[in-house]
């Protein structure tokens, strides 16, 4: 989708089109000659008002709706005025604060991305969304404990403090091994490293016939690595919080749009392979409706930010979806300062 550059637009042509966009997205209505006209509109007649309303919809940038003689932006000139007219708002004192203070709050690394999902709906009024860090944790050591007659409950603490519980379901046969030694096999060998690469040094001792493992010991380690690899994997790697802001009075006019937005968010693989363009681009991202593949049918926007750890290295994207009438200049630099915020709080 490409955009008049603005040079194209004469200066009244601008202003006009201008607080068409601004009206629209401040209430969601189309904007017609009359309230253009009005008491901090433009210097202009109706008519006049009237007929550059229509040189703008034949440049693509405006549309009318059939309910309505007024004007709404089209997703060209939505993207004409995010690229090269809006004028973003920074966030109060206030709202830096909270921002701060919410996503600083102790516990657990999960529970402040969960708190910053929910905290970007709060903000702007759609739905958040925050990609988990891809970055593997690296773990300090392992502890086994026996639960009952096959089953195992292994107990993988990272360098960072974090604890994360598994239970390994095995014949009871197996336990006959010495939980002591697999569990100081395991430690030695996962120290300072990520749960993949010991995976990787340990296939290769055992494959290699280097470890002292007995067959029983060697069985327990393998499963416990299959498990821990699986769930792993099988994790969800996007947190969506606030679905519930997209059925506003708004959206019910257009209940299928909506359904097909949710539907989409239930997707989560999906929405987490648009959120890695902003991962790899370093940088701010805006899809407006169409320009992304996967919300085209919805025709929703998307505002997503990657953010970094204290090195600068991108782990993970955080972002909003919702209508395309989204408050770009208030929900712009509010994702941006929450994405910096929360690579502090990652470290």
């Amino acid at each position: 989708m490409t955009s008049p550059p603005l040079t194209d637009l004469s200066d009244r042509a601008r202003d006009i089109f201008r607080l068409v966009v601004e009206g629209y997205l401040s209430s969601g209505t189309p904007m017609g000659s009359k309230a253009l006209a009005g008491e901090g509109g433009v210097n202009l007649s109706p008519a006049s008002i009237r007929s550059v309303l229509a040189e703008l919809e034949q440049m693509g940038l405006l549309a009318a709706p059939h309910t309505s003689a007024g004007r709404i932006p089209t997703e060209s000139g939505l993207r004409l005025f995010v690229d090269a007219m809006m004028q973003v708002a920074e966030p109060t004192r206030e709202e830096r604060e909270a921002i701060e203070q919410r996503i600083g709050e102790p516990g657990p690394i999960e529970r402040a991305l969960e708190q910053t999902s929910a905290l970007l709906s709060d903000l702007s009024g759609a739905a958040g969304m925050v990609m988990v860090p891809s970055r593997e944790p690296r773990l300090a050591q392992v502890q086994l404990t026996r639960l009952s007659p096959g089953r195992v409950l292994a107990v993988l603490v990272g360098e960072d403090g974090l604890i994360e519980n598994r239970v390994i379901e095995l014949a009871s046969t197996a336990l006959d091994a010495s939980l002591e030694q697999v569990c100081n096999y395991l430690s030695a060998r996962v120290a300072g490293r990520t749960l993949a690469e010991a995976s990787r040094l340990i296939e290769s001792e055992i494959s290699g016939g280097k470890s002292a493992l007995d067959a029983a010991s060697r069985n327990l380690v393998e499963r416990g690595l299959a498990i821990w690899s699986e769930d792993a994997a099988q994790r969800p790697v996007l947190i969506v919080r606030g679905q519930a802001n997209l059925l506003d009075d708004a959206a019910l006019t257009d209940i299928d749009r909506v359904r097909s937005l949710l539907d989409d968010l239930e997707s989560k693989q999906s929405v987490a392979e648009l959120l890695n363009n902003a991962r790899e681009a370093e940088a701010m991202r805006i899809f407006i409706g169409s320009e992304n593949r996967l919300f085209a049918l919805s025709g929703s926007s998307v505002i997503a930010s990657p953010y970094r750890d204290r090195e600068g290295n991108v782990v993970g994207v955080l972002g909003v979806i919702g209508p395309t009438r989204l408050n770009y200049a208030r929900v712009v630099p509010m994702v941006d300062f929450t994405a910096r915020s929360l690579g502090k709080r990652i470290g």
